[in-house]
């Protein structure tokens, strides 16, 4: 299964949920990697800690072989990096991606990551993919090669127009480019219960009938303690309640899978 975490809003959590829920479904016992597609690179910060120039090879560099046209280039490789967590491995991302982006759209390389996430399904039961916070070609790389979608939600109107463009924009790609494709679940993000706006948002998306996914993940000052620490929260602090509900999230959407 090749799951896409992607909202074109920045600061959603876009990246906190790829992660975590990739460390919990490798703790769970599923072999289990994460694509970062994203030049900014903060999920490869956040599972390496390594930033620049110390990051390994990566996405770009498999891209930068589709690209090549030299005779005997190998292509269609990518470089996987071990985590120090069991059953999760990373593809890493680095800056060099936002050079690369308009050859890549140039030379209409849309569907090389596609093959190559199939390709690697066979060795990995879980796919996450973290993409950028825009409709760009790694974010459309991404939407053509995955069956799943969870798009972040951070309970404010600003984030609610977005959600409405992301479905509308997911659509119309599904039925051009990739009819397997689900809209898995809204993962309503930094909710805070007390908080009568937030609760409201979230029923009004449920009385419009959008797929909320019954799971809503807390608004919690250790995430940001897991991202300086460069630990995902179940391995950082477990019992936390943040960490259960990343667990009960996951537990929802393998029971519906």
């Amino acid at each position: 299964m090749r799951r896409v975490v992607f909202n074109q809003k920045g600061g959603v959590g876009k990246t906190s949920i790829a992660c975590n829920l990739a460390a919990v479904s490798a703790a769970e016992g599923y072999r289990t990697l994460l694509v970062d597609l994203d030049p900014q690179a903060n999920t490869t910060h956040y599972l390496t800690g390594l930033l620049g120039d110390a990051i390994p090879a990566g996405i770009s560099d498999f891209f930068k072989q589709t690209l090549s046209s030299a005779p005997g280039s190998k292509r269609g490789r990518v470089c996987i990096t071990p985590t120090r967590y069991d059953n999760l491995d990373l593809v890493t991302a680095s800056p060099d991606l936002a050079d690369l982006q308009p050859k890549l759209e140039s030379k209409f390389k849309i569907n090389k990551l596609r093959k190559l996430l199939v390709e690697l399904s066979e060795d990995y039961e879980r796919i996450y993919i973290d993409t950028p916070p825009s409709l760009n070609f790694y974010t459309f790389s991404a939407l053509v090669a995955a069956d799943r979608l969870l798009i972040p939600f951070d309970c404010d109107s600003f984030s609610r127009q977005a959600l409405y463009s992301v479905i509308e924009q997911v659509e119309e790609l599904r039925q051009d480019h990739n009819e397997s494709l689900q809209v898995e679940g809204v993962v309503a993000n930094q909710f805070v219960a007390r908080t009568a706006l937030h609760q409201s948002l979230v029923d009004e998306l449920l009385a419009e009938g959008l797929p909320v996914l019954p799971v809503y993940l807390s608004s919690s000052v250790k995430m940001r303690e897991s991202h300086e620490l460069s630990v995902p929260l179940v391995h950082m602090a477990p019992r936390h309640k943040l960490s259960r509900e990343f667990v009960d999230l996951l537990g929802a959407l393998e029971r519906a899978a």
